[in-house]
């Protein structure tokens, strides 16, 4: 996992919002090439906005060596996630789960997603869920080797790209969990 002694998962602080802002932008780039322009400036828009929007039970970091390289948001519902109650999800969602892309690769994501786990159970979620695409390969093979399993009834669509959904479920053992320090 390369520097994992340096790598710290924290609570976000509002002093952290430009830094998270920039890691997310940063993070979701390389999408911009494969996405209509007017579409990648929506979805820029909205990774942006969703940085300081409402309705997230948990803001965290990855911190490296001091330096925010990571972030991720948990809701508690598709309402407050994604302002679509129609996907009756009444549990845990994690939403923009971002790594700098100089960051890659050292098990930032997986400890990301370990913390998400922790704050899922603590508030009684019987699952963790997440929506991605195609699109984000890399990101789609770390899910499913983590355990996370397709969701279909939960799928949506935007414009003519599939946003699948993934859940893991809670009840059981998650082989990627174990005790995290959280400052």
């Amino acid at each position: 996992m390369g520097n994992a002694s340096a790598l710290q998962i924290r609570d976000a602080v509002p002093a952290d919002r430009d830094s998270i802002r920039q890691v997310a932008l940063s993070a979701y780039e390389q999408y911009a090439a494969v996405m209509p322009e007017e579409r990648w400036l929506a979805y820029r828009e909205s990774i942006a906005g969703s940085v300081d929007g409402e309705g997230p039970m948990a803001r965290f970091v990855a911190e490296l060596d001091g330096e925010i390289v990571g972030s991720a948001l948990l809701f508690m519902s598709s309402e407050q996630a994604y302002g679509r109650p129609e996907l009756a999800i009444g549990g845990a969602i994690v939403r923009l789960l971002a790594v700098a892309p100089g960051a890659r690769g050292k098990g930032v994501a997986t400890e990301l997603l370990r913390e998400s786990v922790r704050r899922s159970r603590q508030l009684g979620s019987p699952d963790l869920h997440l929506h991605t695409s195609d699109m984000m390969a890399a990101a789609v093979r770390l899910y499913e080797r983590l355990g996370f399993e397709r969701a279909v009834d939960k799928d949506v669509s935007n414009g003519d790209t599939l946003v699948k959904c993934y859940r893991l479920d809670l009840t059981k053992p998650v082989p990627f969990e174990r005790e995290t320090a959280v400052t």
